[in-house]
C-alpha cells in the first residue's frame, strides 16, 4: 500500500483531529508508603492552562508514534526517565472548530525518583494521591485524574468525548463498556 492509498488528498474536507499525549508520572515511597503523582502547575507565560495543574505532555511531532511523543515530552519537560507507560485514556475534545478537534492519549507512568529537571513549562510538584489540588487544575483533571490513578494494570483504557453546553461548560461522557 502507497502513501497515496492513506486517502490524505480524498480527505481533506473532512473532520480532522490534531493528536496530543498527557502522561500522569507517579512514584511510590517505600520509606513512606505515600504514593504521589507528579504535576505541572503551568507557568505565567502560558497560553494554555497558566498557573492550573495538569500533567505532562503536548503535541505529537510528525513521524512520531504516540508512545515515543510520551516519553519525549515527559524527558523534556521532567528530564524523568520512566517505566511501565501504560494507555489510560482516549479522549476526543471538541475545540469548537467543526473542522478541526483535539485527540488527546492518556497515559500513567512509574518513576524510580522524585528528582526532576526544571523547565519552562512550569512548576513541577509531585502530590501525594489522596490529597490532589483538585481546585487548582485542568478543568477536567478533577474528573479524569482519580479515574486514571485508580485503574489497575491490565484495565482497558477509558473512551471519552469532551463538548461544550451553550454556556460554554464543559461536558464529559465516557463510553459505557459491559
Amino acid at each position: 500500500m502507497g502513501r497515496e492509498d492513506q486517502g490524505v488528498s480524498k480527505s481533506r474536507h473532512r473532520y480532522q483531529v490534531i493528536p496530543r499525549v498527557l502522561c500522569f508520572v507517579t512514584h511510590d515511597d517505600a520509606a513512606t508508603g505515600d504514593a504521589t503523582v507528579l504535576l505541572l502547575r503551568g507557568g505565567p507565560h502560558k497560553r494554555l492552562w497558566a498557573g492550573r495543574y495538569n500533567g505532562l505532555g503536548g503535541h505529537v511531532e510528525a513521524g512520531e508514534d504516540i508512545y515515543a511523543a510520551t516519553l519525549r515530552e515527559v524527558h523534556e519537560e521532567a528530564g524523568l526517565e520512566i517505566h511501565d507507560l501504560l494507555l489510560r485514556a482516549v479522549v476526543h475534545a471538541d475545540a469548537g472548530d467543526p473542522n478541526l478537534g483535539i485527540l488527546f492519549f492518556v497515559f500513567t507512568a512509574q518513576a524510580d525518583s522524585t528528582a526532576v529537571t526544571p523547565s519552562d513549562e512550569g512548576a513541577l510538584e509531585w502530590h501525594r494521591q489522596d490529597a490532589l489540588p483538585l481546585a487548582d487544575m485542568v478543568e477536567d483533571l478533577p474528573v479524569l485524574l482519580p479515574k486514571v490513578l485508580a485503574m489497575q494494570p491490565h484495565d482497558p483504557p477509558l473512551f471519552a468525548a469532551y463538548s461544550y453546553d451553550e454556556a460554554d461548560r464543559l461536558v464529559m461522557r465516557f463510553a459505557d463498556r459491559v
